[in-house]
């Protein structure tokens, strides 16, 4: 788990945020029995080297004046122009419980689909799952090297372990293989 500081965040006028994002920082919101709603801001730097290595939908541990704690990321919001993150929501955990999280899918074997003149059309990129803290994974993995044009993924064709659920219907679609529609203009 990563360990990352974070300082109390003053919320002095409705611009409050992007003073924070001017200084380098990502300004964000803890929610947890202990924290309540507790705003904070965290260096930018510091948080996207930690996401690049473990991921946007982890658990890291939070120090703030000296004590730690446990926080899984519930949402990042990125700028859509430079996809910078703008602000961080974390949510407290406890050590002994399940946590409920969006994981990410790892489509394996698009190149080899794109080859053979078909497409892959994505419905979901992130599933949600409820697991013990230490069992969360970065990502699950969808392999499509065996499929078709016509192949259906559903929820159900992840392979998880015994000691992950997904909280979502079984029978919903992640996937699937279509032809490529190709649009030709006649050259005169």
């Amino acid at each position: 788990m990563e360990n990352l500081k974070i300082t109390k965040r003053e919320k002095n006028s409705n611009h409050s945020a992007k003073k924070t994002r001017r200084k380098g920082n990502v300004p964000g919101v803890i929610y947890g029995k202990r924290f309540k709603n507790f705003l904070f801001e965290i260096g930018e730097i510091e948080l996207n080297k930690s996401i690049s290595h473990t991921g946007e939908h982890s658990i890291f541990n939070v120090e703030l004046d000296g004590e730690n704690k446990d926080v899984l990321i519930k949402e990042l919001q990125r700028d859509p122009v430079s996809n910078r993150i703008i602000h961080i929501d974390l949510e407290e955990i406890e050590q002994n419980k399940n946590i409920i999280s969006n994981v990410p899918i790892k489509f394996i074997g698009e190149d080899r689909v794109k080859k053979v003149g078909a497409v892959v059309q994505k419905e979901k990129e992130t599933v949600k799952v409820n697991c013990p803290l230490d069992k969360l994974p970065k990502y699950l993995e969808l392999n499509l090297k065996k499929g078709s044009i016509g192949s259906v993924y559903r929820l159900e064709d992840l392979e998880i372990g015994d000691e992950i659920s997904i909280v979502e219907d079984l029978e919903g679609v992640i996937a699937s293989i279509s032809y490529q529609n190709k649009i030709t203009e006649a050259i005169d």
